[in-house]
């Protein structure tokens, strides 16, 4: 029995000690990472995001675990630490699979603000009947939208009947539009969804092969969606073709222009007529009207704000504007077309709200000689055939054929505020 104990109490020491040494280079692997993060500026979150109590933490590493992203979060000194913050894209799964609820899920950061309109756990805001589903709430997977596209639904069947025409008006026909119409026609619900683009929404307009979708998500009417990444393309493909199977009917071309409050519910004022209804379910994403840069040579024609065709830019001189996903996407795609010369202009001296993905391949193109990318730079006039820049004082002019501008979108905040919507500034809060 001695002799076991002893070669047992052995075991355990070997166990313990490679554990140790296990932990201690993760513990530096993880903390090399977050020290690197912090030198290039990275640190803002652009999504919901986790904040993690360390007094409350006991380490078990679940979250780490639970992460679909691989890398937002690691562990340092046996307890959990964001060392990716702008890797994270608000999936959540962190939080659930706490044991001790040592997570809460914020929006926005001590620095950096983020406007969300109030909503309950239905998705109903604090005008009863005023639904919210979607990016404009904060949560810009589209697995995420197309669930709470489903869940709104749900609520809103629930409603007493007001004698309204129509028990709800959907705008919008992007993931969580198009999500809400199938459940709309799956409860048998008088309801009509406008959209003033196409099916899609804002992801039709992405630049051609993003991929849009890496989770799987579960579809009224259809069932789960079995892809686990999935392109632009495909996506739309499979929406139009689930649209021509269930017969959902989706008024295209039509921009919501006004909402009013009746005695029986709301009218909503449209580019084509007015509809009285029930409810009202607002999935119009967060990317707004097109932020302008306010300089001179805007309104000339070779000034966008989308990127649909790179192919267009063939052969061209082309500027790109903005820090984000969608300027870094689109100069890199463009960048990739023959004979074309690209220039990414940010004002900002990090691409902090970016994926690492994209910032991975913007150095490439840069390394390749296929990009240019000109940081704290501001545009400050356009000519037609060249555009001028500014950088900490200097001038900078750059023969070109094309300007896109990927400077965000203007928030529909002040028509949300007129109807007595709640919004919230969330500086690093629920």
């Amino acid at each position: 029995m001695a002799l076991y104990l002893i070669a047992l109490f052995g075991a355990l020491v070997v166990i313990w000690t490679l554990q140790a040494r296990f932990q201690k280079r993760r513990d530096k692997k993880n903390l090399q990472q977050l020290r690197a993060t912090i030198a290039e500026g990275l640190t803002e979150p652009p999504s919901l995001h986790p904040v993690i109590d360390p007094y409350v933490c006991i380490g078990s590493g679940a979250c780490v675990a639970a992460c679909p992203e691989g890398d937002v979060l690691g562990m340092i000194g046996g307890k959990s630490a964001l060392i990716n913050p702008t890797h994270c894209i608000g999936h959540g799964a962190c939080q659930a699979s706490c044991p001790v609820q040592a997570i809460t899920l914020v929006f926005g950061t001590e620095k950096r603000g983020v406007d969300i309109p109030y909503v309950s756990p239905t998705f109903e805001t604090n005008v009863p009947g005023i639904f919210i589903a979607g990016e404009l709430g904060g949560m810009g997977l589209i697995r995420n939208a197309v669930e709470q596209g489903r869940q709104a639904i749900e609520a809103i069947r629930k409603l007493k009947p007001t004698g309204s025409p129509l028990d709800v008006v959907i705008i919008g026909a992007g993931p969580a539009g198009f999500s809400a119409s199938l459940a709309s026609l799956q409860h048998k619900l008088r309801s009509m969804t406008i959209e003033q683009e196409t099916l899609g929404g804002r992801v039709a307009h992405f630049p051609r092969g993003k991929i849009v979708m890496t989770q799987p998500a579960k579809l009224p009417l259809v069932g789960p969606i079995k892809f686990r990444e999935i392109g632009k393309e495909s996506l739309l493909d499979f929406m139009r073709d689930v649209e021509k199977k269930t017969g959902v009917r989706i008024r295209y071309n039509e921009r919501m222009e006004d909402i009013q409050k009746t005695d029986r519910g709301f009218v909503v004022k449209t580019s084509r007529g007015s509809y009285e209804t029930r409810a009202v379910l607002l999935a119009v994403g967060r990317g707004g009207t097109p932020r302008k840069l306010e300089v001179t040579g805007e309104e000339l024609p070779k000034v966008v704000y989308r990127l649909i065709d790179p192919e267009q830019y063939r052969r061209q001189r082309v500027l790109v504007v903005g820090g984000g996903d969608a300027a870094m996407e689109a100069a890199c795609s463009i960048a990739a077309e023959p004979g074309a010369t690209v220039t990414l202009s940010y004002r900002g001296d990090a691409f902090s709200r970016a994926k690492d993905k994209n910032r991975q391949k913007v150095k490439e193109a840069e390394a390749g000689g296929r990009l240019r990318v000109i940081l704290n730079s501001n545009i400050k006039e356009i000519q037609a055939q060249k555009v001028m820049l500014e950088r900490q004082g200097e001038s900078i002019e750059l023969p070109n054929e094309a300007v896109l501008v990927c400077a965000g979108g203007v928030l529909p905040t002040e028509f949300l505020k007129k109807m007595g919507v709640r919004i919230e500034t969330k500086y690093g809060t629920a």
